[in-house]
C-alpha cells in the first residue's frame, strides 16, 4: 500500500515579489513537465521565492503558485525577479523582453501533448540563434541557466526598449512562425467534379434560441429552403426557455431536433449542446435571428469536399439595420490567426462557420463557456481554430444578418467590458500587434463609457490610445463620455453596416 499525500501549493502572496518568474502562459494545454522542473528548483534552494504561473497544468508542491495573473501584474513581478522562465509562447516572451529580461524559455513539445504542434520548438529555437532566448531542453539545464542568472544578472537583462517595440521584435525574431507571417497561399487541390446526390456530406446546424419564436422559424425556413444537394439536421438548442416540440420535423432530408441547453446558460453552452448532439463530421451554426442565402451551404460544403485538410470555412454576410442593407465581404480567401489578432474581421460571423466537429471535439476544444456571458465566444473560437491552420473564407455573402434592439447583447456594456478583459488576458499575444490590442482597449473603454463608468472609460481610453493613437474608438467612447448617447453613436455605426 502506498501513503498517499495531499499538494499543498504555497499561496500566492502579490505583496511579494518573487526572485524567479516562471510562466506558463494561457494554452489549454498541460504543461506540467516545466511545473515539475521549477518546483525542484525551489525545493533545492529554500531561500529564494520562486513563483509559478501555471495556467492550465498541475500546480506546484513548493513554489508559489497562481493560476493566472492579470498582464499588469504579471509585469511588475518580473520586472521584480532575478530571473524569468517561460515556455515558447510568443506573448510571454516579449513580454519577459519588455520588462528588462532576456528570458529563459523551455518550448512545448508536441509529442509529449503539450501542445498542438512545433511551432514554439522552431520560434524558440530562431529566438535562440538571434540571442534574444536562452532555450534549455532538460532540468539540468534550467536549473543551471537559473544559477547562471541570479550569479551574472546583467547576462540576463535587456534593455526594456531596444527591441523597438513588442512587434517589430517579434517579426524580427522569426516573423512569430505560423502566427503572424503573411496568409499562405491557398492550398493547391486537384480540380474535383462536384460530387452527385449521394456524395454530399451530410451536415447538422446549431440553432440556438430563446425568446424569438417568430425570427427563428424564418431562420428554419431558410435552412429547409437551401440548395444543397446532401442532408442537413437542424438542432434546435432552447437555452433558457422551454423548448418549442411543434418545431420539430421528421422529414427525411432536413429533419429537425428540439432540446434543452443542457450545458452553461448563454450561447457557448447552447453551441456545444448542439455539437455534442451531432452526428455528422460537419457542423454549421446560424443563429435565430438570421436567414441562410439558397448558395450558402453548397458552396461551402464543396470546400470542404475538395481541399480535405480545410477545418473551417466561413463566408461573408449581408447586415440589415432598420430597413438599410449593407454587404459585408472580406475579400481574401484564407484567414490566419495574426489577421484574427489584428482586427475582429466582422465578416466571419458565426452564422457563416461551416466547421469539421473532430477539429472542435478532437483538436482545439468546443466553444469556450469560460468567457462571462458568452459575449465573443464566436471570436475567440476563430482565434482557436486559426491556430490550428489558416480558416477558409469564400468572398461572396452567404448570410443575411439582422442587427436589432433585441440582440442578446444590446445594453450589457458591464458584461461586454468583462468579456473583452478577459479575451486581453487569455491571448497575450495581443501584445504584439499594437492594432489589434487597441481596437480591444477601444471597444472596453466605450463599453465602459455606455454604462456610466467614466473614470474607467477614461483610463481604457489612454490604453487605447498609448497602443495606436489613431484608434477611433477611442474618440468614440470619448464622444460618449462627454454626453453622447450611445445608443446614438451604434444607430449611426449600424446605418453603415458597422459596429464598434
Amino acid at each position: 500500500m502506498t501513503e498517499q499525500t495531499t499538494r499543498t501549493t504555497p499561496l500566492y502572496d502579490d505583496r511579494l515579489h518573487p526572485d524567479v518568474v516562471v510562466s506558463l502562459g494561457t494554452d489549454h494545454h498541460r504543461f506540467d513537465r516545466l511545473v515539475r522542473w521549477a518546483d525542484d528548483y525551489a525545493r533545492r534552494n529554500r531561500d529564494l521565492r520562486v513563483l509559478v504561473q501555471y495556467g492550465h497544468s498541475s500546480p506546484p508542491e513548493r513554489a508559489a503558485g497562481t493560476a493566472f495573473l492579470a498582464g499588469e501584474a504579471l509585469g511588475e513581478h518580473m520586472r521584480a525577479a532575478r530571473a524569468v522562465v517561460t515556455h515558447g509562447g510568443p506573448g510571454t516572451i516579449v513580454q519577459a523582453r519588455a520588462n528588462g529580461h532576456l528570458p529563459i524559455v523551455v518550448a512545448r513539445d508536441p509529442e509529449l501533448d503539450e501542445h498542438v504542434d512545433d511551432h514554439q520548438l522552431l520560434f524558440v529555437n530562431r529566438l535562440e540563434e538571434a540571442g534574444r532566448v536562452r532555450a534549455c531542453s532538460t532540468p539540468q539545464q534550467l536549473a543551471a541557466l537559473i544559477d547562471r542568472a541570479l550569479a551574472s544578472p546583467d547576462d540576463f537583462r535587456v534593455r526594456p526598449g531596444e527591441d523597438g517595440g513588442p512587434e517589430r521584435a517579434a517579426r524580427r525574431a522569426g516573423e512569430l512562425i505560423d502566427l503572424l507571417t503573411e496568409a499562405p497561399e491557398a492550398p493547391r487541390t486537384e480540380t474535383v467534379a462536384a460530387p452527385v446526390r449521394g456524395d454530399w456530406p451530410e451536415v447538422t446546424v446549431v440553432v440556438p434560441t430563446r425568446d424569438r419564436p417568430e425570427l427563428l422559424r424564418r431562420t428554419l425556413r431558410g435552412i429547409r429552403e437551401q440548395e444543397y444537394p446532401g442532408r442537413i439536421t437542424t438542432i434546435v438548442v432552447f437555452d433558457n426557455d422551454q423548448p418549442d416540440a411543434s418545431l420539430a420535423e421528421d422529414d427525411g432530408d432536413r429533419p429537425v431536433r428540439v432540446v434543452a441547453n443542457t450545458l452553461t446558460p448563454g450561447l457557448a453552452g447552447a453551441r456545444n449542446t448542439g455539437v455534442l448532439a451531432a452526428d455528422t463530421d460537419l457542423v454549421a451554426f446560424c443563429d435565430d435571428d438570421d436567414t441562410w442565402l439558397p448558395d450558402k451551404l453548397r458552396s461551402q460544403a464543396l470546400v470542404m469536399i475538395t481541399e480535405p485538410e480545410t477545418e473551417m470555412v466561413c463566408c461573408g454576410i449581408r447586415v440589415v439595420y432598420d430597413r438599410v442593407e449593407a454587404e459585408r465581404v472580406l475579400d481574401r480567401t484564407s484567414v490566419t490567426f495574426g489577421d484574427l489578432l489584428g482586427s475582429r474581421l466582422t465578416e466571419l460571423h458565426p452564422s457563416t462557420f461551416l466547421i469539421r466537429r473532430r477539429a472542435m471535439i478532437d483538436g482545439c476544444g468546443a466553444v469556450s463557456e469560460e468567457i462571462p456571458g458568452s459575449y465573443a465566444e464566436d471570436y475567440e473560437l476563430l482565434l482557436r481554430m486559426a491556430r490550428r491552420g489558416p480558416i477558409r473564407n469564400l468572398p461572396e455573402p452567404g448570410v443575411r444578418v439582422l442587427w436589432h434592439r433585441k440582440s442578446h447583447f444590446a445594453g450589457r456594456w458591464r458584461t461586454i467590458s468583462t468579456a473583452l478583459r478577459w479575451l486581453l488576458e487569455r491571448y497575450p499575444e495581443f501584445s504584439l500587434v499594437p492594432r489589434g490590442y487597441a481596437r480591444v482597449a477601444g471597444q472596453i473603454a466605450f463599453a465602459e463609457a455606455a454604462s456610466g463608468r467614466r473614470v474607467e472609460a477614461l483610463r481604457w481610453i489612454r490604453t487605447t490610445l498609448r497602443h495606436r493613437p489613431t484608434e477611433g474608438r477611442a474618440v468614440v467612447a470619448l464622444l460618449v463620455v462627454c454626453g453622447v448617447p450611445a445608443g446614438w453613436v451604434l444607430r449611426a455605426l449600424h446605418l453603415r453596416g458597422k459596429g464598434v
